[in-house]
């Protein structure tokens, strides 16, 4: 008899799923299998935290074909990986968290536009970006592994619209986050009141 109920990719899934719990949000089931399978994908890839992913994206934007949509999912995963468990990367590198964000948007985005069979899914996590991210720190908070810093989460806010990051906001002030009315005085949508 096999033991379905602890292989691994029955683990990832009930984590998501008590991840999007926390978050208050259902991926649809097409989305959530395709953030277990990234998930299992780059389990076992310690040389991803070697990659730049700005050169990668680059790099696949002078290939073609099936090359070109692997390596754009790969920045796509990777830059979702980082934003959403490793956002403190961002931080030794002396960038935003939103800087993983809009790559991996924008590598998503690309690949939505290039008709391939997979094409809607890629449009809706180029989409979903952010939801996505947040249900991958949602899993961090449920390890209570530690969190951004106070001014990380208020960037992640301001820039993406998180609503983990405002959460996080919460938690440790009683300043509550507002759009801000006038956009020139901050680069996202938010600063705290």
């Amino acid at each position: 008899m096999i033991d379905t109920e602890h292989t691994p990719l029955s683990q990832w899934h009930t984590l998501i799923s008590e991840a999007e719990q926390a978050v208050g949000v259902t991926l649809e089931p097409e989305l959530e299998s395709y953030l277990v399978f990234t998930l299992m994908r780059y389990l076992d890839r310690p040389e991803m935290a070697q990659r730049v992913l700005a050169l990668d994206y680059l790099e696949a934007a002078h290939c073609q074909g099936r090359e070109q949509q692997e390596r754009l999912r790969d920045v796509g995963d990777q830059c979702l990986l980082y934003s959403g468990l490793f956002p403190r990367r961002a931080e030794r590198r002396r960038v935003r968290v939103s800087y993983y964000v809009d790559l991996g948007r924008s590598a998503y985005h690309h690949l939505g536009c290039c008709g391939t069979a997979h094409a809607t899914l890629y449009a809706e996590l180029a989409r979903i970006f952010v939801i996505a991210m947040d249900i991958l720190q949602a899993i961090r908070n449920l390890r209570q592994e530690q969190q951004l810093d106070p001014l990380g989460s208020l960037e992640l806010w301001q820039d993406t619209g998180s609503a983990v990051a405002r959460q996080a906001l919460g938690d440790i002030t009683d300043a509550t986050p507002q759009a801000d009315p006038d956009p020139r005085r901050t680069r996202g949508k938010g600063r705290l009141h």
